[in-house]
């Protein structure tokens, strides 16, 4: 018997978005009156790690209080008819509490900390608050285990890898304008079936053999589970 298709899921912020967590683009830059360049980089958390402990504890509150959506939904129930896995770039577990199991998060956890000394002790913390004077195994204070802006991304080769082997991949609430993350669609082989499901029109829909949904995530992961699994299963 033929195994299932190996089917990607590439998301982003619009995902998340329709479970009413904001994002940066969407508020100019700003999130709850905090700068990007004040909380997201590593001169930040030198300047100032408290600011950014407050920041992301109150990101964590406000992601564990959120619920995922049909878009998450959706997405966990094609497991059932393909072998799926979620690339995404965000940092709550949405996707992971509708039931998907295989996720790989770009840009780090909201639920995780790391040690500031070492990026491999990693802990999870739930929906904990970091404070100063929190601290790892190795004695160095916690960090959020965030991918901030100006850092590598380190889970970045795997997900590569996971590209090239990709049967049908659908790009699901973001418009990879966002380098290195939107570099990832050209580890996908030509022979693979490419979905967007977008209500804008970026420069990516220019591209040769792409489907575009043009409609918000909830509703067009709906619309392209049921194209997937009648005609491609």
């Amino acid at each position: 018997m033929r195994g299932k298709k190996k089917l990607v899921v590439l998301s982003g912020a619009g995902v998340s978005a329709e479970s009413g967590l904001a994002t940066f683009r969407d508020s100019g830059g700003l999130w709850e009156g905090y700068k990007i360049n004040e909380v997201a980089t590593p001169e930040a958390w030198q300047n100032n790690p408290k600011r950014v402990l407050d920041f992301y504890n109150l990101r964590r509150r406000q992601a564990f209080h959120a619920n995922p959506n049909a878009a998450h939904l959706g997405i966990a129930a094609l497991e059932k008819f393909f072998d799926v896995t979620v690339i995404t770039q965000n940092v709550d577990n949405l996707h992971e509490r509708a039931g998907s199991t295989d996720v790989l998060h770009l840009h780090g956890e909201l639920s995780k900390a790391r040690s500031v000394s070492n990026e491999n002790i990693i802990i999870d913390i739930g929906k904990k608050e970091i404070e100063i004077g929190h601290v790892a195994e190795d004695g160095a204070q916690l960090r959020p285990h965030i991918v901030w802006f100006g850092e590598l991304v380190p889970m970045l080769e795997t997900a590569a890898d996971i590209m090239t082997k990709t049967d049908i991949l659908i790009v699901v609430g973001t418009s990879l304008v966002v380098y290195p993350a939107a570099g990832l669609i050209n580890y996908v082989p030509n022979r693979a079936l490419k979905f967007i499901v977008d209500p804008s029109d970026p420069e990516l829909y220019s591209f040769k053999g792409w489907k575009h949904l043009k409609e918000n995530a909830t509703t067009g992961i709906e619309k392209l589970k049921s194209e997937l699994i009648e005609n491609y299963v």
